[in-house]
C-alpha cells in the first residue's frame, strides 16, 4: 500500500485489532500492553504511517468545543437531547455549536464541514434520514478524531454509539395492543434504510409472531410524518375498516392518524386504538391523549457527551468503541385505553 493512503484502520486490520486499540498504542497508553505497543509501532514505521494532519491540527488548537448535528431543531426528542448534551458539556467546561440538517444528507455534510473549519474538539451527529455513506466521517475517525453518533447512526461505521433500543420499543408498542385486545395491527413506518425505522418495524412484526398473528405487509404503510400520511391518508381509510390496532413510529405520525380516523367516523380507541412514539408534549393536548412509547432524550444527549468529551479529554477507559442502549418505556393513555 503506498504510504498516504494508510491509516489506523489499515493497521488495527492487519494486526486484528481494534482502531482504537492502535490509536492508544499510537500513543503509548498504559492500559494498552507492551507487546502490542511495539506491534504497532513497528507496522506503522515500516508502512510510513502518518496521521492525519487535519485530525491533528484540529486536536492541536483545543477550542473546548463540540459540535452537534441533528436533522431538526424544533423536535421534542431532539431538543431533550440537546439538554442533556449541552446540561454535562457545561459541566465539564466546554461549549456546544449546534447545526440542523432538515433531513438533507448534502447539508449535512457541509454542517460537519464548517464545525470542523470552525475546530471543534468533536462531533456529536444524528444522520438525515436519507444519508446513506458515511465514508468521509469513518475517514476522519480513522484517523484519531473524535466522533460519537446518537439516535440516528450509521451502522458501517465504527465509533462510539448512544441509541434507544427501538427494537425492543416497536415490541413493547405492539404487545400493548395485543394485551388489550387488538388482533388486527397496522403500523406506520420510516423507511427501510433508516437503522430505527427498521428495527422499530422489525419490533412490531416480533410482537405479532411471538403472539401467533400474522405480519401483513399491507397493513404497513410507509409514512413517518403527518404530512406523508395525510398524502396516505386514502390507503390509511382504505384498511381501516380491517385494523383495530395501530403502531406509528413517531408520535407526530400516530396523532395524524387519530385525526383522519375521527374526520372518517372512527371513534379512537373503541374502533381502532393508536399508540405512538417519542413522547412529546404534544401527546396530552390532543384527545384522546396519546399512549406513547417514552424515549430518554436527556439521558442520551448527557450520555453521548459524556462519551465524546471523554475521548477528547483522553479519559474513556474502554479500549473498544462502545454502543450505549437506553430501553424505552410504556406509556399508556386515552387512545389505546379501553
Amino acid at each position: 500500500m503506498a504510504s498516504h493512503q494508510i491509516t489506523i484502520k489499515d493497521i488495527a486490520r492487519t494486526l486484528g485489532i481494534s482502531p482504537s486499540t492502535v490509536s492508544r498504542a499510537l500513543k503509548d497508553h498504559p492500559e494498552i500492553s507492551a507487546e502490542t505497543r511495539r506491534q504497532v509501532q513497528q507496522l506503522a514505521s515500516s508502512v510510513n504511517y502518518r496521521p492525519n494532519a487535519l485530525a491533528l491540527s484540529l486536536r492541536r488548537s483545543k477550542s473546548n468545543t463540540i459540535g452537534v448535528v441533528i436533522p431538526e431543531m424544533v423536535h421534542h426528542f431532539f431538543s431533550t437531547v440537546i439538554s442533556g448534551i449541552d446540561d454535562y458539556a457545561f459541566s465539564k467546561g466546554y461549549n456546544t455549536m449546534l447545526c440542523q440538517t432538515n433531513e438533507d444528507p448534502d447539508r449535512e455534510m457541509r454542517n460537519i464541514q464548517a464545525l470542523l473549519d470552525s475546530r471543534v474538539d468533536g462531533l456529536l451527529i444524528s444522520v438525515s434520514k436519507n444519508t446513506r455513506s458515511a465514508e468521509r466521517l469513518q475517514q476522519l475517525i480513522d484517523s484519531g478524531y473524535p466522533v460519537t453518533f446518537f439516535d440516528r447512526v450509521c451502522e458501517d461505521v465504527v465509533t462510539h454509539k448512544v441509541i434507544t433500543d427501538d427494537f425492543e420499543g416497536g415490541r413493547i408498542a405492539t404487545r400493548h395492543l395485543i394485551r388489550i385486545g387488538c388482533k388486527k395491527i397496522a403500523h406506520l413506518s420510516s423507511p427501510e434504510s433508516l437503522v430505527i425505522g427498521r428495527l422499530r418495524r422489525e419490533g412490531y412484526c416480533t410482537a405479532l409472531q411471538e403472539a401467533g398473528l400474522p405480519v401483513d405487509p399491507h397493513l404497513i404503510i410507509e409514512a413517518d410524518s403527518s404530512e406523508q400520511l395525510l398524502a396516505a391518508s386514502e390507503q390509511l381509510i382504505t384498511i381501516a375498516p380491517e385494523i383495530d390496532g395501530i403502531f406509528a413510529t413517531n408520535d407526530a405520525t400516530a396523532i395524524a392518524a387519530i385525526q383522519i380516523l375521527q374526520r372518517n367516523g372512527y371513534k379512537v380507541p373503541e374502533d381502532i386504538a393508536v399508540i405512538g412514539f417519542g413522547d412529546g408534549p404534544i401527546t396530552e393536548l390532543v384527545s384522546p391523549t396519546l399512549s406513547t412509547v417514552i424515549q430518554k432524550g436527556y439521558n442520551i444527549g448527557h450520555e453521548a457527551a459524556r462519551m465524546l468529551i471523554s475521548q477528547i479529554d483522553d479519559e474513556l477507559v474502554t479500549l473498544e468503541f462502545e454502543t450505549r442502549i437506553f430501553t424505552p418505556e410504556l406509556c399508556v393513555r386515552g387512545s389505546s385505553k379501553r
